[in-house]
């Protein structure tokens, strides 16, 4: 199975680089993919536009194939009283630094499955492999996808999850366990999660659903890979191994983050983005997400907010409000070029036989 998904996507090796928001660069999707893997841009938070302008940036630096993720969410639902609470439970925070919270908040980007400009865009440009997270577009986006040749991925946290998508007639599942950094890719943020570790999954949903799974979550060495593999996996997604190469976009605060990260922890919480997702515990976590707080706002309206205290904490020399996303293994990353990461990855895989 392995093999045939290598021959479907046209990759050497069973290496994916994760989209990541703010993170994947062009500089690194080419790298991954020039050596051999896929690398992927993530254009969840971007106009049409801005994604248009990303792929092309990535086909200026190489000819292989690579991968674009979009963000397929329920849209958000505005709630003024909810989003009033959220802001005066903020408020001594940007008060710290001087600053009044927004007078309003407001849903920074569109999710794709409203968003048909950026379905157009997808259209045109044709990526190899577009995948979806959060859920799935309407049907008959995905059939169109599908008529035009693209190869479609979407994350799974659950078999029902999984079963959802085959029967959508995805090509791929990507199966997210709960060690992975950034965005659960979960359907539904109020149904129960079975918080899943990323081996466990795999278990359940091998032999279940007939698609590739590509195994997401605490993946970071050769030898992580071929555990991966040995429980049914065709391939790996990779994202928090990836962020301390110089061609990620990570900012500098974020690299010494993982270059210091023995001491550090990660948690997952919805008080960022108003979805759950797992990064590396600052103030955010525990004093935004202490006990008590109000109700938050849906996703992405709350990371309106989020983004908002940042640039008044940064803007004063502070990143306690920086957001830095980040798998449970995080600091394992490497900072290593891309092309070097993905060598030692595939000569860890053959030691680890």
């Amino acid at each position: 199975m392995s093999h045939d998904l290598l021959s479907l996507l046209d990759i050497r090796y069973p290496i994916i680089q994760a989209p990541m928001a703010n993170i994947s660069s062009a500089a690194l999707a080419a790298a991954v993919s020039e050596a051999g893997g896929l690398g992927s841009i993530a254009v969840g938070a971007m106009t049409p536009q801005q994604a248009r302008t990303a792929i092309a940036a990535v086909r200026e630096k190489t000819a292989r194939p690579f991968q674009v993720n979009v963000f397929t969410h329920a849209p958000a639902q505005a709630d003024p009283a909810r989003e009033a609470a959220w802001l005066a439970w903020l408020r001594p925070h940007f008060e710290r630094f001087g600053a009044q919270p927004p007078a309003v908040l407001t849903e920074i980007y569109r999710s794709f499955v409203d968003d048909d400009a950026m379905f157009e865009v997808m259209l045109a440009e044709r990526p190899a492999v577009l995948s979806f997270h959060f859920s799935l577009p309407p049907q008959a986006k995905i059939d169109a996808l599908k008529a035009a040749g693209i190869i479609l991925f979407a994350t799974a946290t659950s078999l029902d999850e999984a079963r959802r998508i085959e029967a959508a007639g995805i090509d791929v599942i990507v199966a997210q366990g709960i060690e992975a950094g950034g965005h659960r890719g979960m359907f539904d943020p109020a149904a129960p999660d079975a918080a899943l570790p990323t081996y466990e999954l795999l278990q359940q949903l091998h032999g279940k659903v007939a698609l590739p799974l590509v195994a997401a979550g605490g993946i970071m060495d050769g030898r992580h890979i071929r555990t991966a593999l040995y429980h049914g996996a065709s391939a790996v997604q990779m994202g928090s191994a990836f962020i301390a190469c110089p061609e990620s976009s990570a900012p500098a605060h974020h690299r010494s983050l993982i270059a210091g990260g023995a001491g550090l922890q990660t948690e997952l919480t919805p008080v960022i983005s108003g979805r759950p997702a797992r990064g590396i515990v600052n103030r955010q976590f525990t004093e935004i997400g202490a006990a008590g707080h109000p109700l938050v706002p849906d996703y992405p309206i709350a990371y309106d907010a989020a983004k908002q205290l940042h640039a008044a904490a940064s803007g004063k020399g502070n990143q306690d409000y920086s957001v830095n996303w980040g798998g449970t293994n995080f600091a394992q990353a490497r900072a290593m070029p891309a092309a070097e990461l993905v060598a030692a990855l595939v000569a860890e895989m053959k030691e680890a036989v």
